[in-house]
């Protein structure tokens, strides 16, 4: 019998609850085994309104976040800044339950939302921050149409034809507004739209929709951090490190270390300190990929392959946790104990290279 995806959560949630109320999760955490791993903690985005509907495996309430850290601190785990635990990982010098925490993109919500409550935890942090949206501060194009679409969920059926669109879009199929995204980025990037010019036509999207652009423009919905707040929050002692400058990993050599060396340049006029840390967008990566970025003098690169890093592991090809709203909290402390390892095969993520 083929279990369902929601029958195997099931049963894998119960197993998870037997094996904490046994103990195991306690006897697991405590041995060497587990001293000498290194679990890599992936967060997208903590929504300022209701992102976590929209893309609940980009992110989370701000409550589930707090849930995270509050564990993380009961359970007395030692979360390292991310360099510090990558050489420890390395000299096998790590302390018991080791865990480092880094945020891809650089979203303004990380600003508003997560680093107030990492602060106040006092927990190190690394941010991926890519930086084409954070020179530009508007909303993210793909992202917001996307999002746009998802709101007029409700709406019954539009007709998006000056926008690239070629056929009416039925708004409450996810799929057909998924298809309708890939439609009319396509249809912009092959007028070569600068970042402008395709805010205005998330602008015009959002009025065909009867939706108030400004407003989700003021609530910085969708945006990455500006200059002014990686400045602040690098002051304050953020870990800035790279994730190219248009969030895409061109199959190229010359394009792609062209894409690390403007985010690098543009994070440095912002933040001191080194880059040498790098995360690949959308977890894509390439076998050639780890001979660029060498070049580039970049010392790790996380992917978002599910595992926990071990000494063994390829430190330009780091798995993590990409965690989600999905997960309880158990599992979370599963996978940050260290049994979840022995429940799972592990996930390669899906491959992506369309810049956003």
């Amino acid at each position: 019998m083929v279990l369902s995806h929601r029958m195997r959560r099931s049963v894998r949630r119960t197993a998870l609850t037997v094996l904490k109320t046994t103990g195991a999760f306690r006897l697991v955490e405590g041995t060497d085994w587990r001293r000498r791993r290194l679990s890599i903690l992936c967060y997208h985005g903590v929504s300022l309104d209701d992102e976590h509907e929209w893309r609940p495996y980009l992110f989370l309430r701000p409550q589930q976040l707090e849930h995270r850290l509050a564990i993380l601190r009961r359970g007395n785990y030692a979360v390292l800044p991310l360099g510090e635990a990558l050489e420890r990982l390395y000299r096998n010098d790590l302390p018991e339950r080791s865990v480092a925490l880094t945020f891809d993109d650089g979203t303004y919500d990380f600003y508003s939302q997560a680093y107030p409550r990492l602060k106040q935890a006092g927990f190190p942090v690394t941010v991926y921050l890519t930086t084409y949206y954070s020179q530009l501060e508007l909303p993210v194009f793909s992202l917001i149409c996307s999002y746009l679409l998802w709101k007029a969920r409700g709406q019954g059926t539009v007709v998006l034809k000056e926008l690239g669109v070629r056929q009416a879009v039925v708004l409450d199929s996810e799929k057909a507004r998924q298809l309708a995204v890939d439609q009319l980025v396509t249809w912009a990037d092959g007028q070569d739209m600068s970042g402008a010019q395709k805010n205005e036509i998330a602008a015009r999207l959002a009025e065909l929709l009867h939706i108030d652009y400004r407003e989700l423009v003021a609530k910085r919905i969708l945006q990455l951090m500006n200059r002014r707040e990686v400045k602040q929050l690098a002051d304050d002692g953020v870990d800035f490190q790279l994730h190219t400058h248009r969030h895409r990993m061109p199959l190229n050599e010359e394009m792609l270390r062209q894409e690390i060396g403007e985010n690098r340049e543009w994070i440095s006029q912002a933040a001191a300190g080194a880059r040498r840390h790098f995360c690949y967008p959308s977890g894509a990566y390439r076998p050639e990929f780890l001979k660029w970025l060498a070049a580039e003098d970049i010392v790790s690169a996380t992917t978002c392959d599910t595992g926990i890093a071990t000494p063994q592991s390829n430190p330009l090809l780091l798995p993590r946790l990409v965690d989600t709203s999905g997960r309880s909290d158990l599992e979370f402390e599963s996978w940050v104990n260290g049994i979840a390892h022995f429940l799972s095969s592990g996930k390669r993520a899906r491959l992506a290279y369309r810049p956003d």
